[in-house]
């Protein structure tokens, strides 16, 4: 599984940006699909998660109602729209997927998932 991400760059305080992460294969394939980011000495963060199976989705609190997290089943793409961004969004952001069952409680688990992006750099200045 190759999943490519883009849709990074710099934006201001209170500006939207999409990131997109196409994968090799059909999503459908995949138990959960996910966003992380991370920043420099600090673990990678779960953001968002979405399972296709049954569009349920996961937050974390920082960023529940301004992120959202959706999938494009045609192209097999995995989105994620951030709107009103603060300067506390900046870091990598990774998109990441697992085929097999993972329990709700640790969905925004890093080491449970087996594929990832290459990440993509978002920086939101004030």
């Amino acid at each position: 599984v190759q999943l490519v991400e883009s849709g990074g760059g710099t934006v201001q305080d209170g500006d939207s940006l999409r990131l997109s992460c196409a994968a090799s294969v059909n999503k459908a394939n995949f138990y959960v699909m996910a966003w992380f980011r991370q920043t420099q000495g600090q673990e990678r963060e779960g953001v968002a998660v979405l399972q296709p199976g049954s569009g349920a989705t996961l937050y974390a609190d920082s960023v529940r109602g301004r992120f959202t997290i959706s999938h494009d089943n045609v192209k097999n793409t995995l989105f994620l729209q951030m709107d009103d961004l603060k300067s506390e969004d900046t870091a990598v952001y990774y998109c990441a997927v697992r085929d097999a069952y993972l329990h709700y409680h640790q969905w925004r688990e890093a080491s449970k998932y087996e594929y990832w992006g290459q990440g993509a750099q978002v920086t939101v200045s004030s």
